[in-house]
Formats: structure tokens, sequence, C-alpha cells
């Protein structure tokens, strides 16, 4: 008998082989036939090292690692002692700082010590280079920040990495390596900034990988940090930043097939279990006792696919949709997946389903989740195209119009974004602060008359709008409006009468606006006397009167 590793496949179709049930055969029907669109040659990212490698700790760890290596790993290598320990390293002399910043990426890191309150290069210092190719951190908090180190930086210490991996490591990686660039990113869609006013910061706050950060007011990502986690796309309201490897609407595609054939084969209430491809290992080591009807669904990472994807799989017929999490995952990975959860929550509560109906589950729980016997969701003729939030909508109108619910506005959690805005149109002067801020067009301009519009559908609740009004009378309002077409719909949230100009009659500006500059100005010495009225003109007229008062009285040149 053969005690090779069986893959998630070879699993599936042992287990249907040897079974009679519907489901483990709709199940095996349905992961033959279905077919997976990836991106065939994605841009990438190239590094290269000749491997010189800084090993840094305390004296006693880091001599402890030296003793591990070979006469020719030594010589590649830089010690230094975070402490003033004199444990000895065969042949080597180390170097010592208690001061240690560090920066960079596989082949090119930056090491800077601090030596009489001046800070140096290390490695100009080692052997007159200008980087370090590896980094060895034995130290037991580490020295960079990063929840998820660069590739290169192997934080042995804190126990991401083990010794024999990174002693493998220093043989290993020298060359040249390539990786996918995992995103696509439009800063034209972004909430970040607008006009001198911070919005969204959710991708930055999202990155285990420290690789995302503003630069001059705009979103950049770094290619060489990024490990493609996909906390900052599932993040991400506006679709700025995007996964694409694979896209989602692969993923989604994918997901049809699957369960239309599973479905098809008469298999019965159909549960996916999305699982991150570094975590195929322990999925493999306990599929064959999930149950038949979980349908394991490999992605690059966990949270690179979000609501909109879940949601997807519950119109198409799942279920259940179940997040396979391991000890691996890093708390800002887990803390996008909660937020996700928490609106995914309470969407299903709007919906009547119950809320483990979409849940983050271990090895152990999958069989008890799975059983849990809830009722599969086919909408039929559910067509789901578009951006993420149209995708997310799509799903959830079929899902609510095929339970026969029609929930009015459900609550969301305070921080997700959707919802809409609420104006205080007693002091509102029609500024337009608020739609030049506007990221995504939610906010528009009447255009012919002083007005603004709103459509709910685009509003991703980054608080530009709130942030840029200078009478402070918009208000966020969190929530889920479940009526598709009002919250398609653009609408009129605010208008009023134009102003006319007193010489030529032409409305030029909002009344409002008009009245609140002629109080606040009343008593400025540029509106004395009969200068007030040019604030009652349009800009044509303005200009002539004041050309007109100068040549009639020219000695008021001399206040201007």
């Amino acid at each position: 008998m053969s005690t090779a590793k069986q893959s998630i496949g070879q699993i599936v179709e042992t287990q249907a082989a040897d079974t009679a049930s519907a489901n483990g055969v709709a199940r095996a029907e349905a992961m033959r036939r279905a077919v997976r669109v990836g991106n065939l040659i994605p841009p990438t990212v190239s590094f290269e090292s000749r491997g010189r490698t800084l090993v840094v700790g305390s004296g006693e760890r880091v001599s402890g690692f030296a003793n591990q290596m070979s006469s020719e790993q030594l010589t590649q290598c830089t010690f230094l002692y975070l402490d003033d320990s004199q444990t000895p390293i065969p042949t080597i002399t180390p170097y010592y700082s208690s001061s240690v910043r560090i920066a960079g990426f596989l082949g090119a890191f930056d090491v800077w010590v601090t030596h009489q309150l001046t800070e140096q290069s290390l490695s100009q210092i080692a052997f007159g280079g200008q980087h370090f190719d590896l980094i060895i951190d034995l130290s037991e908090d580490g020295i960079h920040d990063a929840e998820l180190p660069p590739l290169g930086y192997y934080a042995v210490g804190r126990g991401s990495v083990s010794e024999t991996d990174a002693l493998e490591a220093l043989s290993d990686t020298i060359g040249t390596f390539d990786k996918p660039k995992f995103f696509r990113l439009d800063t034209e869609k972004c909430a970040h900034f607008s006009r001198g006013l911070e919005g969204c910061t959710r991708c930055i706050d999202a990155c285990s990988a420290n690789a995302l950060e503003s630069v001059d007011n705009k979103i950049t990502i770094n290619p060489y940090l990024c490990q493609g986690m996909g906390s900052c796309a599932t993040a991400c309201p506006t679709e700025a930043i995007s996964y694409a490897l694979p896209e989602a609407e692969h993923i989604q595609n994918y997901l049809h097939q699957l369960l239309t054939v599973y479905l098809e084969a008469n298999g019965q209430s159909p549960v996916v279990l999305f699982y991150a491809e570094s975590d195929e290992s322990e999925l493999e080591a306990n599929a064959g006792s999930f149950p038949e009807n979980v349908l394991p669904v490999r992605i690059e990472e966990l949270a690179s696919v979000g609501i909109d994807t879940w949601f997807s799989a519950l119109a198409f017929g799942a279920s259940r949709v179940l997040l396979f999490e391991t000890s691996s995952l890093h708390a800002k990975t887990r803390a996008v997946i909660d937020t996700e959860l928490s609106a995914a929550h309470a969407f299903l509560t709007a919906l009547g389903l119950p809320e483990d109906c979409i849940v983050l589950c271990r090895s152990d729980s999958v069989t008890q989740s799975a059983n849990s016997g809830h009722v599969s969701n086919v909408c039929p003729d559910i067509v789901i195209a578009g951006s993420k939030r149209e995708r997310l909508a799509a799903a959830l109108d079929g899902l609510a119009s095929n339970r026969n619910v029609e929930p009015q506005v459900s609550d969301v959690p305070v921080g997700t974004p959707y919802g809409r805005i609420e104006i205080n149109t007693n002091d509102c002067t029609l500024c337009m602060g608020c739609v030049a801020v506007c990221p995504t067009d939610a906010l528009n301009a009447l255009g012919d008359k002083p007005g603004i519009s709103f459509r709910e559908q685009d509003c991703v609740q980054c608080g530009l709008c709130e942030k840029s009004c200078p009478e402070s009378v918009i208000t966020l309002s969190p929530g889920y409006n479940w009526d598709a077409d009002a919250r398609q719909t653009r609408s009129i949230i605010h208008q009023e009468a134009a102003a006319e100009c007193i010489s030529c009659g032409k409305p030029f500006a909002p009344a409002s606006m008009v009245n609140m500059l002629i109080e606040k100005l009343r008593n400025h010495s540029h509106f004395q006397e009969d200068a007030i009225k040019r604030l009652s003109m349009c800009e044509d007229c303005r200009v002539r009167d004041i050309v007109t008062d100068l040549a009639k009285n020219p000695e008021k040149t001399l206040k201007l």
C-alpha cells in the first residue's frame, strides 16, 4: 500500500469510490468538472541575493547559532551582539550595538547601528557594501516590527521560522528570485485623501507586511514587501486595491460552477470551505474525516476573498461558508476578517439566516459546522458581476428575493462601508466642499441649479464629506438599504433657489451662501459703503463695478 501524501482532490475521489453517498459522488463530480481560471503570466518583481547575511541577537544566542554553521557559511556572515557578551565565535570578531534599525527586503536590507549617538551603516563598516542580503534575527522580540517580516528576514527569535530553516537559507537563498505582484492599484478610486483631508486608511491598517504607506497623500504599495496576504484588497471599500492572483471574479465563477454541478448531481446542503494555500497540508491531514457535503476551495490567502465572495457562494446554493483558520493567521489579517464577518452577520440577521452561515472554524470543528443542517439558498438566474460592491449587492438582493424577506434598512457595525449621509439643510450653504472631496461620486452637484444629489450604493462612509463641511452639518449614517431601487437611484438631498445678480439678473450662487457671506463680511474694511452690494453680484458684474468705481475714484487704488 502506497504511503504517498494525498492531495485534497485525491482524498475526495477516494471517498467517492468508497461510498455510495450521493453527496460524496456529487462532490467528486463537482471538483472534477469545475474549472479554475487564473492569471497565466502575472507581473513579477525580482530579488537578487549574494548571500551576505547579518546574524543578530544576544551574544549567547548568536554564538550558539554560529557554532552550527559550516566554515563557508561563517565567511558570508556578519555577527552583531545586542548585549556586551564576550561569548566567542570561531575565527570571527562580532560587532556590538544595543540600538539597531533594519529596513528593506531580500537582497537590499539596510542596517543602521548607533555608536556614540551617531547612526552608521553596518554593511559599510563590515564589508564596505551598501546592503545585507539576508537577516537572521535571533532576538526574542524581533527588531523588524512587521507582523509578517520581509522576504529574506528570518525572525527565528520570535518563532516565525526555525534555526534549521534559517541555516538552510544561508545556502539556498543565493541568486535571482522572482515574486508575483499580487495587486492592482488605482489611486483614482482611492478614498484616502482629498483636498488636504485624510479619509480612509483601511488598507494601511490591514497590511501585516507594512507594505502600504501614504506618500505625498497617496497610497503606495511596495511590491518587494508585499506578500499577497489579501487583507488590504478585502478591506478596501472602493476597489482601489484589487487582488490579482487570481481576481475575485475568477473565484466567484469557479464557485458557481462547483455548486451548480454539485446540486445537479443531487448533492445536498453543500458547504464551501475556503482555505489558504499555505494551510493545505493541515487541511489534508484532516480532510478524510470531513463530511462529504464539504467542498474545499483553495485560495491564495484566507483574506484574499471577502464578504462579496462569501455571499455569492450562498446565492449560488451553499448552505454554509466556512473559513479555515489556523494558528498562523496574523493579527491584522484576523482583524480584517472579523470586520467583514461582523458586517456579514448583520446581513444574515436581516435575511433571517443564522450568523453561523458564515463563520471561521478550525480543523476540529469543520464536521460539526458542516452538519448544522442549514437549507441551501439557490437564487435562480442570478447574475453577479461588476465591482465588488455591485457583486455584493446582487448577491444580497438575490437572497432577499429568494427568501421572500423585505427588510427596509438594517443596522451595520460602525466603521463598515455601508450607509448614507444626513445633511442639516437649515444650515447648509451648498458650498459644494463635500462634492469636491467625494471619491466615489456618491455626491454630485445638480449642475443647473444649486443642489446636491446622492447615490447610496456608492457611499463607502469614508468621512471625507463630513470632515470637509465648514458648517459641520453632515453626519454619517451607517446602515444597509435593502430597497435596491432606492439604494441605486440618485436622489436630491438638498437644493435651493439661486441668488440672482442685482445688476444683470443672472443666477450665480446659492442664496444661503450669499446671505452668509454678507453677514460675515458686513464689517470688513473691503466691503464698506456700497462695496457690500458686490456680494450680491455675479462675477462679471462684480469686476465691472470695481473697475468703474476705481475710474471714478482713483485714490481708492491706494487701498488695494
